[in-house]
């Protein structure tokens, strides 16, 4: 017993360590959640094909997230490890890196979104239309849509400086501008959906010129903030003089990070994927999966915070060389994720039916959702191990690792046995979800393996 706690437990000195670098991560993530469940439940207000509508266009804007988190995160390894190296020339040349791969991605997803945009909506809508108009919904999320294109810019810029920031471990100013953009989310998202103190009544369009607003607001804070203390945080100072980057380098973030920007892009089609086989069960489980989804990121915020720490905390012990304290700090994370999680796994599970209630849709569609937050409940310990040992590989720069471990199991295991169960069984939705992820247990097998061998232990900035 001894022993085990001297690997899975910290001490005093260990947790405050971690929590001064998750801690503001989980706060912003937080407020950003909490008031994202505010403004699912405005658009919700408005009826079960708004919700539905806006829910398919930000499913479909999730893989535009996590393209731009992933081919960020690849160069975002080396910055990690240029910080401990103490190397302010690498870590300029990473940010340049990213804005040119930020540049491509905006491009690449307003063309595709501009010209397939209203196809890609109604692969939801081949469902049953219990709930709701199928054709109302296709008309919301069409008009939601052209708007939210507005913010691809906001977001590219703004994530290429909250990014480095965090991985060279300032992420409080990153947290500030993340709270200061959900409260002018929210602020116009009530003027403009339901057309308060003259504001014109917008609908589902104005919940998107609301985040259109906010992302901008983001994007401004960090980069005036970043402007004004680049004596303190030195590596960006002259920047942008250049917008070149030394092939040989930019060779080097491919081989290492196109890996990671392939992975989260498929893993997170393979999720939009998962929630088209859910839908065929109807409008319904559309709604009651959105409201599922929503109060899920709400309470997952601890073990993603702590996914962050492991990246910034055990890149930069990594990129220093102590690869004995890389593994300590990487097995402490990781229990007091895993242990966490149980704790507000139970939490979300006893409140389960209470969150629907607050959405103006039908009884059917709260039954579902309900099932949704149990499910989810329940797999949460799983999904907090998946999470941080996939930071934990990614950490050293296994990037192709952590792509067969990740998105390559999505797309062969989870998605076949989703497509499967939905179309050929008559389980309810929530119940093909659960089956999904039960799957998971062969990915956590695989994961444990990996991270105990140490495949992970590597300093690529050397």
């Amino acid at each position: 017993m001894k022993r085990l706690r001297e690997k899975f437990i910290g001490d005093k000195a260990f947790y405050k360590m971690l929590f001064s670098v998750a801690l503001p991560i989980m706060i912003q993530n937080g407020i950003t959640n909490f008031v994202s469940l505010l403004d699912n439940i405005m658009v919700g207000r408005l009826g079960t094909e708004q919700m539905s509508g806006v829910a398919i266009v930000n499913q479909l804007i999730f893989i535009f997230y996590l393209f731009m988190f992933g081919g960020l995160s690849g160069a975002g390894i080396f910055t990690a490890q240029y910080f401990g190296n103490k190397d302010d020339e690498g870590i300029r040349h990473t940010f340049r890196y990213k804005f040119w791969l930020g540049l491509i991605i905006c491009i690449a997803t307003a063309f595709i979104f501009l010209n397939f945009g209203e196809s890609l909506i109604q692969l939801y809508l081949n469902g049953s239309s219990d709930g709701g108009d199928l054709a109302a919904t296709l008309v919301y999320g069409k008009n939601y849509l052209l708007v939210i294109l507005l913010m691809l810019p906001a977001v590219c810029i703004g994530m290429l400086y909250t990014s480095t920031l965090r991985e060279c471990g300032e992420t409080f100013i990153p947290m500030i501008s993340g709270v200061a953009a959900v409260f002018v989310n929210l602020l116009f998202n009530y003027l403009l959906i339901y057309g308060k103190f003259g504001f014109p009544k917008l609908g589902v369009v104005g919940a998107a010129i609301a985040t259109v607003l906010s992302r901008y607001v983001e994007m401004m804070i960090v980069i005036v903030w970043a402007f004004r203390h680049r004596d303190t945080h030195t590596y960006f100072n002259r920047a942008f003089n250049t917008l070149k980057v030394p092939l040989n380098l930019v060779k080097k973030f491919i081989v290492t990070g196109m890996p990671l920007l392939i992975n989260e892009g498929l893993w997170s089609i393979g999720v939009a994927m998962l929630t088209q086989a859910y839908s065929i069960r109807g409008l319904n489980v559309v709604a009651g999966q959105n409201i599922a989804s929503t109060i899920n990121n709400i309470f997952n915020i601890v073990f993603i915070a702590q996914g962050d720490a492991v990246a910034i905390i055990v890149g930069r012990y990594l990129g220093a060389g102590d690869m004995k304290k890389a593994r300590d700090t990487d097995n402490k994370i990781i229990a007091f994720s895993v242990l966490s999680s149980i704790a507000i796994g139970v939490i979300m599970f006893a409140t389960s039916g209470l969150f629907p209630m607050l959405y103006n849709t039908n009884a059917q569609a709260k039954l579902i959702a309900t099932h949704f937050i149990m499910v989810e409940a329940i797999i949460m310990p799983k999904d907090a191990f998946l999470h941080t040992s996939y930071f934990t590989i990614r950490a050293g720069g296994n990037t192709w690792i952590t792509f067969l471990f990740d998105s390559v199991f999505m797309l062969l295991v989870s998605v076949p046995v989703a497509y499967i169960f939905s179309r050929y069984t008559s389980l309810d939705a929530a119940l093909v979800f659960a089956v999904v992820h039960a799957f998971d247990i062969i990915k956590c097998v695989i994961g444990f393996v990996l991270v105990k061998k140490g495949v992970w232990m590597n300093n690529i900035v050397i």
